[in-house]
């Protein structure tokens, strides 16, 4: 457990990737097995403890002490696990330290087999045992969740550079493989062979894009690169193989249980690469409505990003929303055709048996994404300019020879995204942020104008939580408290009146009406673009500004 504890210290001191890529390399080569499996496992979120919940370990704290003072030091810490580590008070006179930890094995063993009874004695017990660097660790490995900017696919890279293999590997047997991972490490350690993937339907990685520069325009002509929208959802994996179906995320994880309106329709042998998009409702039963358009007929009438992110983050979803916001795939690619492998071949044959396979499928819930005509450059910045639907962020532009290789190549794929939109809005209030942030107000919600310009109130529009530097946070921060007028909590309100207040220029990829908001908008991708200290409060834009954007 020692071990599992400096990891996930050192982990969150490390601001840098490949720092962080090096700490886990040394824990995979120093940390025998299964405690390094285990490790992997809490990282990449494979550990799935039942036993205990975030709730029973509020409950919990407060049996030792005020559950006044615990909600006041939970409010500035902004972590349940820190704040619980950090307060919890020793049974002993001095913390008892590793000596008596138990190890990671030992404690994932007999939370697995507890009852949630059982487990939070457990929890209770071990607490009491370790020190504040363990009892963090035991926290974050219960609640799953780590925060340690480690990603599941960093992860992956790190053992990729453990065992000196290429990450494409690690993630094409990722699926089929257990915690502790004991087979993988031996095949990392040239100690056994590589091991078979047992899984159906498994994950293959995708092959991502480079975005479009002037030094490159030259390039794209209609005979070396083909063109096709790119749509504003969610680039998924739709992978079926006798009769088992999973659903990808880009990274790799299984989001299959959050969709399964698609899933039930997954009834093919093959994998398909494609934009998950919510559809607009026929309103009989939810299918999705479809339509003739001059790309092609019989398309799938696409909503925005704003109807998508109703379905996005659930484990489970209801019969009302599945109804009300049904999803469908856009495919761009087909990697496994029949059970044949076809990433090898030219994109334009697979263009081709891509159309011939989806076809075959049900038209509610899978399309061809279309193709985007252009005679030269020129003729296709025009119509990227003006595309034919609000759900297309820009282009995406393929050579017509080019494999589907895993990673980011530079020159077979560009994507050419349309100009972000950008405002002045004025900061309304602040929220703490979390893990090395939790001491600052780093997530700002921003608004702008409304009403008569004699009698002006500010609408909130938007919230960000990036787009600036570590010295403009600290500004920013200080701002906030010497500006403070209300506290909610976490939250304090900023005086931003016409005479007073901080402009932000906002820049976002799209807006979407919205009832949820009162303003009436939502935005797609709000990040602070820059700070605008010179500019009065009054100069900020009107909620008309961003209504005319909807028009458009």
């Amino acid at each position: 457990m020692k071990a599992f504890a400096d990891l996930l210290d050192a982990l969150v001191l490390q601001p840098s990737r490949n720092g962080k890529l090096r700490l886990l390399v040394d824990h995979f080569a120093a940390v025998p097995d299964p405690e390094r499996g285990l490790a992997l496992a809490a990282i990449t979120g494979d550990l799935d403890i039942q036993s205990v919940k975030p709730a029973m370990l509020r409950e919990l704290v407060t049996t030792r002490m005020d559950p006044v003072l615990f909600g006041y030091s939970y409010d500035y810490v902004g972590d349940l696990a820190e704040t619980i580590a950090l307060v919890w008070p020793s049974a002993e006179t001095g913390e008892s330290g590793a000596a008596d930890a138990p190890s990671l094995e030992d404690i994932v063993a007999k939370l697995n087999a507890a009852s949630r009874q059982d487990g939070v004695a457990l929890i209770e017990t071990w607490l009491d045992r370790l020190d504040s660097s363990g009892r963090f660790a035991l926290l974050k490995l219960v609640t799953g969740g780590l925060r340690m900017g480690v990603s599941s696919r960093l992860a992956k890279q790190a053992l990729a550079d453990f065992g000196g293999h290429d990450v494409a590997e690690i993630e094409e047997l990722w699926h089929g493989l257990q915690p502790p991972y004991e087979s993988l490490f031996c095949w990392l350690e040239g100690r056994g062979d590589k091991p078979v993937s047992a899984a159906r339907a498994p994950f293959r990685p995708v092959m991502l894009s480079q975005p479009l520069e002037a030094p490159d325009y030259g390039l794209i002509v209609p005979d070396a690169y083909a063109a096709e929208w790119k749509w504003d959802g969610i680039r998924v994996q739709a992978s079926a193989e006798s009769g088992t179906r999973r659903l990808y995320s880009r990274t790799g994880d299984d989001i299959s249980r959050a969709f399964p309106d698609l899933v039930d329709f997954m009834q093919f042998d093959g994998t398909l690469d494609g934009e998950l998009l919510v559809a607009v409702s026929d309103d009989k039963g939810g299918a999705p409505k479809i339509v003739g358009r001059n790309e092609r007929p019989d398309d799938i009438v696409a909503g925005s990003f704003s109807d998508l992110q109703q379905r996005l983050n659930r484990k489970t979803v209801s019969a009302a929303m599945l109804k009300r916001y049904p999803v469908f795939l856009r495919c761009y690619d087909l990697l496994i055709d029949a059970g044949d492998d076809i990433r090898a071949l030219p994109f334009g044959e697979r263009r081709k048996r891509l159309a011939a396979f989806v076809a075959k499928l049900e038209p509610t819930r899978f399309d061809l994404s279309p193709l985007v005509d252009f005679a030269n450059f020129d003729a296709l910045a025009a119509r990227r300019g003006a595309p034919p639907h609000p759900v297309i962020e820009g282009v995406m532009l393929k050579r017509w020879d080019s494999a589907y290789v895993p990673g980011r190549p530079k020159g077979p794929w560009f994507k050419w995204k349309k100009d972000p939109h950008l405002i002045d809005a004025v900061l309304m209030y602040a929220q703490r942020g979390h893990g090395k942030r939790s001491s600052y107000y780093s997530d700002y919600t921003f608004g702008v104008w409304a009403g008569a310009f004699d009698d002006l109130e500010l609408v909130p529009v938007g919230k960000a939580y990036f787009g600036f530097t570590d010295e403009e946070l600290k500004t920013l921060d200080k701002y906030v408290r010497d500006n403070t007028i209300e506290r909610f909590g976490p939250v304090r309100s900023v005086r931003a009146e016409p005479d007073h207040g901080l402009v932000i220029e906002v820049a976002f990829e799209g807006l979407a009406r919205s009832n949820r908001h009162k303003s009436g908008v939502a935005m797609r991708f709000p990040r602070v673009s820059r700070l605008r200290w010179d500019k009065p409060a009054s100069e900020a834009d009107r909620i008309e500004t961003l209504q005319a954007m909807l028009d458009d």
